[in-house]
């Protein structure tokens, strides 16, 4: 099996709904998303000869993914009251609006998933880091 890994990574604010401790609070990270890609084989004709992804497709299809996050405040959907997010908008913030707990666990799926639907590689995990030290991976 053949493996390829890219890594990017973004600078977010988020907090944890419903969590008892410091992460209820408004907070940043610097997320940094290493995506590993995989195949049994390498292409066999063409520009790709050789390769399993161009890796100009896998750095460009990660930049797209968190640049979109780059920045922003990211929060789960109905976690803040409707005023509260009238006043963020009314201040020009650029706020993402999420179907999950905005965690690294739950971004790490989220990453494989669209890495898997929208680029069509073939994911082998994606690994979102919240901390330096601290990490979650998702795979299949």
């Amino acid at each position: 099996m053949y493996y390829l890994t890219a890594e990017a990574s973004f600078d977010g604010a988020h907090f944890l709904s419903g969590y008892e401790g410091k992460c209820s609070n408004l907070h940043g990270h610097r997320w940094r998303v290493i995506l590993k890609i995989k195949s049994a084989e390498l292409k066999p004709e063409g520009q790709q000869r050789g390769m399993v992804v161009d890796f100009g497709d896998v750095k460009a299809a990660l930049k797209e993914e968190t640049d979109f996050f780059d920045h922003t405040f990211i929060y789960e959907k109905d976690t803040l009251k409707p005023a509260t997010v009238a006043a963020l908008n009314e201040e020009g913030f650029l706020m993402r609006i999420v179907d999950f707990r905005p965690t690294a666990e739950n971004f790490s799926k989220y990453f494989y998933d669209r890495f898997t639907e929208k680029y069509g590689f073939d994911v082998a995990e994606v690994t979102v880091y919240e901390t330096p030290n601290n990490m979650a991976s998702y795979s299949r």
